[in-house]
């Protein structure tokens, strides 16, 4: 397992992703994405808190290509529908909205996980009712396993095993969010 420095050495069970797996990953979602996006403008817009840091690298690793998109704005979208547990309340909440215009615009929605595609469609929704050019998501972790609603996601990065997973930018109680990897926590820690 990479350095566990900040107490979570014995909460950890397994490191499903390495920080060099992210990474790589984040790199392939960058290359196609800029493909896609070649000499138009792109807003990423990253759902927080879970997605910062895939947002954050993500948008490097496109600005990095010289094949890319000619403009990119980013900002971020906070909803809520885990608050302290361990599985979605079902119930999605927007709590703070992007102060982009998106009208007419490229849109790129980042999203740390799609799990029961809740989240994602209630964002789509909100977003395409503002009239973009195109709409778009992408996520670092797909998780199938218990899908409530069949999402489009155009960009996908790791297939997530049925498991609660902390690390890069996922978080348990606001917990293990600074893991430089993707892991499971050990059952005794999940209390809820």
């Amino acid at each position: 397992m990479d350095d566990v420095s900040d107490g979570s050495r014995g909460a950890i069970e397994t490191q499903l992703f390495s920080a060099e797996e992210i990474a790589a990953t984040i790199e392939r979602l960058a290359a196609a994405i800029a493909a896609d996006y070649r000499g138009k403008p792109l807003v990423i817009l990253g759902v927080l808190k879970g997605a910062l840091f895939i947002t954050i690298d993500l948008a490097r690793a496109i600005a990095r290509r010289e094949d890319g998109p000619s403009e990119l704005l980013m900002d971020f979208l906070c909803v809520s529908s885990y608050g302290n547990r361990s599985r979605s309340s079902g119930e999605v909440r927007l709590l703070k909205d992007t102060s982009l215009l998106i009208a007419g615009r490229h849109v790129l929605l980042v999203e740390d996980i799609v799990d029961n595609g809740l989240t994602l469609d209630y964002l789509r929704r909100l977003l395409a009712a503002r009239g973009p050019a195109s709409l778009r998501a992408c996520v670092l972790l797909d998780k199938p396993y218990r899908r409530m609603v069949d999402v489009p996601v155009e960009y996908r990065g790791l297939h997530c095993p049925d498991a609660f997973v902390v690390g890069y930018g996922l978080d348990y109680q606001e917990g293990f969010r600074n893991l430089p990897y993707l892991a499971t926590l050990r059952p005794t820690v999940i209390t809820d």
